[in-house]
């Protein structure tokens, strides 16, 4: 890992961490998520921390995610011990900033997916500019939202996480702050600001209160009624059932099942299923759920055939098997769910 891709510094109160690898829109490799677990560790501990703030270099993004590619590479080079590793490491990253002792204030403007998610959402202040452009995307390359999103979308109202969860829409900054996945809005030429109160000691909310100004409407909210009707529907096909009857009189819900019909019929039926169980589970017992449904989706077609569409011959025409929602066997997507056989949960070594 260069020296450059992740920095931590103390700064008067305030423990800094700066992902610094714009170029990659910030995605986190593996050196930079256990670096930044012992970072976390560390500012724990010190007793003039005050409080952590989570940045990015650049304008484009906070973080674009983890490194999937990376992921793969490894899944097709049989290294599933190594990949797991990832994923393990990843998940106690989550686990550490859902339940961090100090106050854990993450700066997002720009492009926030997947991992980045994990390393923002899950702290107590999700401050966003106004450029945030959110999306939890896995299902289009055949992996499922994970990092804690199990929690976290399920909660949301009018079924929106869920919607979010299975067609891998974005969320923009009303959206954000309206749903409650954002804490506060602050324009991102403050940001610098709002870090000087911290580091001055201020405390966060006082901080966060002095700088935010008010976000525009949601428009997510605003398909609430339809979002709502569609996606509390039992099984992947009635959902797509619903949003075909709704397509007829609304463009939103047109482009919706568009988005649905290109998504892997199989990660779809993941995601649906851990948004229903996920609703009813604590933050440690979701973060499990997912450890469990990565172990086996790693070992199956549609990851790689997702990334290899996306990310390496960029082609955009993944060929999903199953490639229909129809030929999705309730069984099938069962098992993705079982117990482990080993103890290998996200909190394992």
């Amino acid at each position: 890992m260069s020296e450059a891709e992740i920095t931590f510094e103390k700064i008067g109160r305030c423990g800094v961490i700066t992902l610094n690898r714009p170029r990659a829109l910030n995605a986190l490799s593996l050196d930079m998520i256990t670096a930044m677990g012992g970072a976390l560790d560390e500012f724990a501990r010190d007793a003039e921390v005050r409080c952590v703030v989570a940045r990015s270099a650049g304008a484009t993004a906070f973080c674009a995610g983890a490194d999937i590619k990376r992921v793969a590479e490894l899944g097709k080079a049989g290294r599933h011990a190594e990949q797991l590793a990832f994923l393990q490491r990843e998940y106690r990253n989550c686990r550490r900033i859902k339940s961090y002792p100090k106050p854990y204030v993450a700066l997002i403007d720009g492009i926030i997916m997947g991992g980045g998610a994990g390393i923002a959402v899950n702290g107590a202040h999700r401050v966003v500019g106004e450029r945030v452009s959110f999306a939890m995307p896995e299902v289009g390359i055949g992996f499922f939202p994970d990092v804690g999103a199990s929690y976290f979308l399920p909660r949301l109202p009018a079924k929106i996480g869920v919607y979010l969860a299975a067609t891998g829409a974005r969320a923009a900054l009303g959206d954000l702050v309206a749903l409650g996945l954002a804490t506060a809005h602050v324009p991102a030429a403050r940001f610098d600001t709002l870090l000087d109160r911290l580091v001055d000691g201020e405390a966060a909310e006082g901080a966060i209160a002095a700088e935010k100004v008010a976000p525009p409407a949601s428009s997510l909210l605003a398909e609430g009624e339809g979002i709502g009707r569609a996606f509390a529907a039992p099984s992947l096909a009635a959902v797509l059932a619903e949003v075909e009857t709704q397509s007829a009189g609304s463009a939103f819900a047109a482009s919706t099942l568009k988005t649905l019909r290109a998504r892997s019929p199989t990660s779809m039926a993941i995601a649906l299923k851990q948004m229903q169980l996920g609703a009813d589970l604590d933050f440690d017992a979701a973060l499990d759920m997912e450890f469990r449904i990565a172990s086996r989706i790693v070992l199956g077609h549609d990851f790689y055939e997702g990334v290899r569409a996306a990310l390496v011959d960029k082609d955009r025409a993944p060929r999903w098997n199953p490639a229909s929602v129809e030929a999705i066997e309730a069984a099938d997507i069962a098992a993705y769910f079982a117990p482990l056989h080993e103890a290998r949960s996200a909190g394992a070594a």
